[in-house]
């Protein structure tokens, strides 16, 4: 069993520190911001996500997972040093790295011995090289005590089924100029049933990006496939079935909608497309994928406009909030765009997320009022939006909804639900590429 550090709680932090002491290390999670720290020793986590409080638990209370804010307790006895931190978008496109330089460059205050340092969190190509750079220039008294080696080893765990992605993984990737650095690091993983690629350091951190890129793609070219099936009167779910049946395309990531969100697809297309065009590359593919992704809430928007004439003094129930089902990460969120438009045009907007709505009040316009279950966002409401395909909302009473509603009009904008059975509840039902029912 090794001894791990693990710098940053965030989702991919938390998560990464919390399953590796499930497999029996000593991990030892560490934070700068100490309100994270606390609550996490009382059991409290910063994040939403399915099974992990139960995993922090036990192995805090097993003595083998523990918190702290300081660098001097978590570092010197440690064999390998995660990097988790966040790398949030910068003014300029790119990923902001101050927290990763930070991070780099106070480790190397404190290593002893042999240490392997592993970059987790999503960073530019050539970040590996970089970080190795701060901690040798960082060192100062340690140089004669410590040898590290860097490895990258991007995460691949999915918001809302995190734990399950990291205890059964696609694949694990490694990269390193040290070979024997990335095969300790592969030791880690060996517990878990994966295939273990090992290449270096900037193939790595490109595999990361081009796997998000691909998937990003995917959902901006079915909703453009939507847009156009709205306009000749086909149906985008049946067409994506079709496809799907293909092999060589397969059935995944082509759920039309109102666009994809959260802290990795956005942030890292955008980030790859800066590195693109940076190196004097015109990334034509990826701009276009932006684009579309904002097309499918401003399409969205106007959908609802025709439907109800004006949305000005119109009251809009909202439900579903977070950027998908089973967490409450709101960065990116299509909610966000699609209530700041309606109450910019002068509608009055309900909302409901099972877990979100605390998050999300950072993030929604102000006047949104919020609700602590789905009829009672419909009350009263000229139209309700489905914007995140909860499972609470896949069992709906639609005739209390109906009755409770002024005007019966459903905007289904994950195509959840089933036309002809809504229509047949007594609604006016809208969603994204398929035909009207015909006999609405």
């Amino acid at each position: 069993m090794s001894n791990i550090c693990v710098i940053g709680t965030g989702y991919v932090g938390l998560v990464t520190g919390a399953c590796f002491s499930d497999l029996g290390n000593d991990v030892t999670c560490l934070d700068v911001v100490e309100s994270k720290i606390e609550g996490l020793k009382k059991g409290i986590l910063p994040i939403y996500e399915p099974g992990l409080e139960e995993i922090v638990k036990r192995n805090y209370e097993a003595g083998r997972l523990k918190f702290t804010t300081n660098y001097a307790d978590a570092v010197p006895t440690a064999d390998f040093i995660f990097i988790a931190v966040g790398t949030p978008q910068g003014d300029d496109g790119g990923a902001d790295l101050s927290y990763v330089q930070s991070a780099a460059s106070t480790l190397a205050k404190h290593l002893r011995g042999t240490t392997i340092i592993i970059n987790k969190s999503t960073v530019p190509i050539g970040t590996g090289d970089w970080v190795a750079g701060i901690v040798e220039n960082s060192l100062n008294g340690n140089r004669s005590t410590a040898e590290f080696a860097v490895v990258s080893n991007p995460e691949f765990l999915r918001e809302g089924s995190a734990v399950q992605d990291f205890n059964m993984p696609d694949r694990v990737v490694l990269g390193s100029t040290k070979r024997a650095a990335a095969e300790k690091v592969a030791e880690l993983y060996a517990p878990l049933p994966a295939p273990v690629i090992i290449t270096d350091l900037r193939t790595a951190e490109m595999i990361k990006y081009a796997s998000n890129a691909i998937l990003a793609t995917r959902i901006s070219f079915i909703n453009e496939i939507a847009q156009m099936c709205d306009a000749l009167g086909a149906d985008v779910k049946v067409v994506a079935e079709g496809m799907g049946y293909d092999k060589r395309i397969g059935p995944q990531f082509l759920a039309a909608g109102v666009g994809y969100g959260g802290s990795c697809f956005p942030k890292d297309v955008k980030a790859l497309a800066h590195m693109a065009e940076k190196s004097n590359l015109h990334p034509q593919l990826l701009l276009a994928v932006m684009d579309i992704n904002d097309d499918a809430r401003r399409f969205f928007v106007q959908k609802i406009e025709r439907t109800l004439g004006s949305v000005s003094g119109r009251t809009i129930g909202v439900w579903g909030l977070a950027f998908k089902p089973n967490t409450d990460d709101m960065r990116e969120a299509p909610s966000i765009d699609i209530i700041s438009a309606l109450v910019r045009k002068g509608a009055t907007v309900k909302a409901y997320d099972p877990v979100a709505m605390e998050v999300a009040r950072k993030y929604l316009p102000g006047g949104v009022e919020y609700y602590n279950d789905l009829y009672s966002v419909a009350d009263g409401a000229d139209a309700v939006l489905l914007l995140t395909e909860w499972n609470v909302f896949k069992q709906v009473d639609w005739s209390r909804v109906k009755e409770s509603m002024h005007r019966p009009v459903l905007f289904d904008g994950r195509n959840l639900y089933d036309p002809n059975e809504i229509v047949r509840q007594g609604f006016q039902y809208r969603s994204v590429g398929r035909p009207n029912p015909v006999h609405d």
